[in-house]
């Protein structure tokens, strides 16, 4: 029997508790870190974070070894509206056909954005957002592999993504991989950084 995603997840939830409580001990985690900062953090929370790390190390190797999914299902709610898509849970990695998933549902993404976006303008995030014109994304849409979308109540966010989905929200990861991130607000954005 190959464990399930929710069921990975039930366990990486059970091993970070049961580490925070300091059931979970590593004795190599001094090791680990230059010396000055090990005696700075002290050895008990470097046990902690390198006891969860390596826990959810295995954890990803299982994900490998037998192909168990690192999405869940997400639900974007705004103006009445609402769209399940995929996405890549932050503690899991994705799998080949994870991103064959997510390229599947970029369509109904762009559907649902697209259904919401009428009176809103449409802003890149930044410091400071700026004006976006509609033919700009619909340039990066062609040229996204996959989209993600969240809302408040009353701001709608596109990410257009491309390359690794576990490094593509990082700015370090471009070009390989990326997102822009487009936010659809009645006004200037709130400064949510999406």
């Amino acid at each position: 029997m190959v464990y399930t995603t929710a069921e990975l997840l039930d366990f990486l939830d059970q091993e970070l508790r049961a580490a925070w409580r300091g059931e979970r001990v590593v004795l190599s985690s001094e090791e680990r870190l230059n010396p000055v900062v090990a005696k700075a953090i002290g050895t008990a929370k470097l046990s902690k974070v390198f006891a969860v790390q390596d826990f959810r190390d295995q954890i990803h190797h299982y994900q490998r070894e037998h192909n168990v999914s690192g999405l869940v299902w997400h639900t974007c709610r705004f103006q009445g509206r609402s769209h399940q898509l995929p996405e890549l849970h932050p503690q899991l990695i994705a799998t080949p056909s994870d991103k064959q998933t997510l390229q599947a549902a970029k369509g109904g993404v762009i559907e649902f954005w697209h259904n919401s976006i009428a009176n809103l303008r449409l802003w890149r995030s930044g410091a400071p957002p700026l004006p976006l014109e509609l033919n700009t994304i619909e340039r990066w849409i062609a040229e996204a592999e996959w989209a993600e979308i969240d809302a408040t109540r009353t701001e709608l966010y596109l990410r257009l993504c491309w390359g690794d989905p576990k490094v593509c929200h990082y700015d370090w990861a471009r070009p390989d991989s990326g997102c822009e991130r487009i936010i659809a607000a009645i006004a200037e954005p709130s400064s949510i950084k999406v």
